[in-house]
Formats: C-alpha cells, structure tokens, sequence
C-alpha cells in the first residue's frame, strides 16, 4: 500500500534487511559485551585497590597486639600498632595505589609491569600482615625498655583482628592487580592529545572578510581585525 503526499509517494512496507546488515548487527553485539566486561573490570579493579590500600594503611595504625611488662611498681600494660610490628603492608598499601593509578598513564607491555607490581603488592601484603600476626618482638622490645632488663619479654600476650584485616586489604589489592593483568589491555589509557610536545603550533589564518557582506566586516571587527586589510 503507498501513501501520496504533496506529490510524494513514500512506501508503507519497510525496505527489505540485507544480509550485510545482519552480520553487522551480529557483530556488533560481541563488542558491546566486551565493551560492559571491560568497564566492570576497570570499576572493580578500582574499587578494590582503592579500597584495600585505605584499609592496609588503617589497619598498620591500630593495635595488633597487647600485653604486660614487668615493672618494679608491678605490671605495665603495654601494645603494638601494626607499624611498631611491621611497616611492610603500609608501605606496599602506598606502591599498590600508585601502581594502580599508573596503570592508565602507561600502555602495552609497560601496564602489564606496572599491573604485575599491583599484584606483588597485594601479595607481599598478604603474607607480611599473616607472618606478623603473632609476632611479640615488638612488645618484647617495649618490655626490656620499660623494664630496663633487656631480656624482659612480653607477658599475657594477646593479638587482635587487625593483622588479618591488613591480609584481606591485601587480597583485594592483589584481586585488582589479576583482574589488571587479564583485563588491562583493553583499558583506556591517558589522552595525550593535550600534551603539547614543545613545537610552535601553527596559527590558523584568519577567514576572508567579503567587504560586500556588512556581516563579515562585523565579525572582523569582533575578532580585533582590520577589515579593510587586504591580504
């Protein structure tokens, strides 16, 4: 059936799909899967590192472990932070944050490295905080000096859960260094269009100005240019 108006004959029925446009369509459909897979990597990979490295470096400054001393007064009570146990989820907390926003500032083989060094981050985080968790060195250390006796140690010793929340800050870091590796490639990286490399940009002439067309000579007049120049 054909519809006529104002001398126009449009048809009713839609023109028949090709066979090109099909497989266009089928082939678009995969990329657009890839394009979502790769956005939730990029989101939880940030997420976790974020996330990680703000609760490694919590968790190096609360108590791990707690204990008492032996004093001429009596018993001293004393604890350890996770710093004055060990440093090393703290400090690898910090090289896993900026590896990971190094991750978008580098391409190719260069993101895969700086994506590895995410990983080792979280791993080395992981096994400090686990092989700190019932250290006493610290606390044996604060004993012989309030006690003034260098083989003083601890007593009562106690630990707490902040160790092994420093473990689970590294697992994520570490989760966000895997999920680097396996999915940065195809991660956007840094536009450089707004890098200027130092040579002079060449200016752009300034538009021919019609001395027959007044709106011309107005917008030569706006832009600081004599109109009646000639070129």
């Amino acid at each position: 059936m054909d519809v006529r108006d104002s001398g126009r004959v449009t048809s009713a029925v839609p023109p028949p799909r090709t066979q090109a446009a099909d497989a266009a369509e089928a082939d678009a459909e995969p990329e657009t899967r890839a394009q979502r897979s790769g956005r939730r990597s990029i989101a939880v990979a940030l997420l976790f590192g974020a996330v990680g490295a703000a609760l490694a470096l919590l968790a190096s400054r609360q108590t791990w472990a707690k204990g008492t001393a032996s004093v001429a007064g009596g018993e001293l009570p004393l604890s350890a932070t996770g710093s004055d146990v060990t440093g090393v989820p703290a400090a690898l907390a910090i090289v896993g944050l900026a590896a990971l926003v190094a991750v978008f500032a580098v391409r190719k083989a260069g993101r895969m490295l700086v994506s590895l060094l995410l990983a080792l981050s979280g791993a080395g985080t992981v096994a400090a905080a686990l092989l700190a968790a019932n250290d006493s060195g610290a606390l044996d250390e604060k004993a012989a000096e309030a006690s003034g006796d260098t083989a003083a140690t601890i007593g009562d010793l106690s630990h707490t859960a902040w160790p092994y929340a420093a473990a689970a800050a590294g697992a994520l870091i570490l989760l966000a260094g895997l999920l680097a590796l396996t999915y940065g490639r195809s991660w956007p990286a840094m536009s450089g269009r707004y890098e200027r490399d130092g040579a002079p940009r060449p200016r752009k002439a300034p538009p021919k100005v019609d001395p027959d067309r007044p709106e011309d000579l107005w917008k030569a007049l706006d832009r600081g240019e004599d109109p009646t120049r000639e070129a």
